[in-house]
């Protein structure tokens, strides 16, 4: 009844180590039949039975060191066989783990059977390890599979990073080397935007970066260019003098030489001067820090400074700010740099007691400042050419090398930094005739 409730197969013997029952045989027709329950059928997934196979292997090719008592194998088992059941029968309960001959573990416990103050027998359970141990390569055979998928999932994800972020970055730092490297005039680092991530934005700030340093490489090019072709000219003209001077023995020509001579020299220095102060323009205002400026103050002030010098008695001033107080932020000693340029330039190209109009006009979003004159103004197809390095485009009666031609680009230069704008137009009368020059400084509040 025990072996049924518990489906445990049991033996039971007597004082004499004499097997008087045993649960598994049948006894029929005088024969003994032994008989076990076969398990039901196993269906398994073709990758179940792979893993396990896997797991077998490794188990036979490196096997546990365990080692445990035999198993008695005998048609009619006897209670001598069972060290467990000699201790039973002595009254002791017991237990033991033997080992089949395939290996398959054999748990087996005793107790005494036993009468009034006597005992009559030992009673021994035996039960195979087969479940234990399929539990254990169950769950160990899981593992592995979790532990495959888990490596197969890790590499498709290396893969699939790699191919995603660690190739665009292997271009771009290529790309990057060949800049570095000057591998070719332009450079054209690979365009990742459309992807919308972080390697996307790098891949656009590359490209604006070497599209920044082309173009300042192309400026510094052309700025070269430009000093070299001016510098030429003067050069030319002093050793053209020079060497007339040594042919000519006439006193009177021999002076007008020299004037040459000193109008040249004072011509390059002038040249050179501009020149070294363009070239750290530059990079003294990427380094400086902009401050609060009043603007109406400034231009009051610079306005003021030329109405007291005695030198344009005969300019007119026209000044317009607004009573309310006008803030940006910006270089005030490079925004007068500006400012006195245009006015310079204003009253040059001015008549007798003419007319500058300085008019300083608050807006929404920015502030505008207004610089004409009553001039000849300027011919339309050079309104943008005038802000070109060493253009000039002088008064007929003004001597000729006064000016380098950098005054209108420094101050283009200047504005731009300060993220505004600087335009040149003319002042027209009703009728539509030029009336004078006018130069429009937009600055961001």
């Amino acid at each position: 009844r025990l072996s049924i409730i518990t489906n445990t197969p049991a033996m039971l013997f007597d004082r004499e180590g004499n097997l008087i029952a045993d649960s598994r045989r049948l006894i029929s027709a005088g024969r003994n039949i032994v008989y076990e329950e076969l398990p039901p059928p196993d269906i398994k997934s073709p990758v179940r039975v792979f893993f396990e196979e896997l797991y077998d292997t490794w188990e036979r090719l490196f096997p546990t060191s365990n080692e445990f008592p035999p198993y008695p194998i005998s048609p009619l088992p006897s209670g001598n066989d069972f060290e467990e059941v000699g201790q039973a029968i002595n009254g002791e309960g017991a237990r033991m783990t033997r080992q089949m001959a395939d290996g398959e573990l054999v748990l087996s416990v005793s107790v005494p059977v036993q009468g009034f103050k006597h005992i009559l027998g030992g009673l021994m359970l035996a039960e195979s390890g087969n479940a234990i141990n399929e539990a254990v390569r169950s769950a160990q055979v899981t593992t592995l599979i979790v532990f495959s998928v888990t490596v197969v999932i890790t590499l498709l994800l290396s893969l699939f990073l790699a191919r995603t972020i660690a190739a665009p970055i292997h271009i771009l730092a290529e790309a990057a080397d060949k800049v570095r490297l000057g591998m070719g005039r332009r450079i054209v680092i690979p365009d990742f935007s459309n992807r919308k991530d972080e390697i996307g934005d790098l891949s656009v700030s590359f490209r604006a970066m070497t599209t920044a340093l082309y173009d300042r490489l192309d400026a510094i090019e052309a700025f070269a260019a430009d000093v070299a072709h001016e510098l030429k000219n003067p050069l030319t003209s002093l050793g053209t003098a020079v060497q007339a001077f040594e042919q000519v023995k006439d006193e009177k020509s021999r002076e007008k030489l020299r004037a040459v001579l000193v109008s040249d020299v004072k011509r390059l220095d002038r040249l050179i001067t501009d020149i070294s102060a363009a070239s750290r323009l530059d990079a003294e205002l990427s380094r400086a820090e902009g401050e609060t400026v009043n603007l109406g103050k400034l231009v009051e002030g610079i306005v003021d400074t030329y109405e007291t010098t005695q030198m344009f008695s005969s300019i007119v001033f026209d000044l317009e700010v607004p009573e309310q107080e006008t803030f940006i932020n910006g270089l005030p000693g490079r925004i007068s740099q500006v400012l006195r340029n245009l006015i310079d330039n204003a009253i040059s190209f001015s008549p007798e007691k003419g007319h500058v109009v300085v008019r300083l006009e608050k807006h929404e979003k920015h502030v505008e400042i207004t610089i004409g004159d009553d001039g000849p103004g300027i011919p339309k197809n050079k309104l943008e050419d005038i802000f070109n390095r060493f253009y000039t485009e002088r008064p007929k009666a003004e001597d000729f090398g006064r000016h380098s031609g950098l005054g209108l680009s420094i101050s283009r230069l200047i504005i731009d930094a300060h993220g505004g704008s600087l335009i040149a137009n003319n002042r027209l009368a009703v009728e539509g005739k030029v009336i004078g020059a006018c130069f429009t400084v937009i600055l961001p509040k």
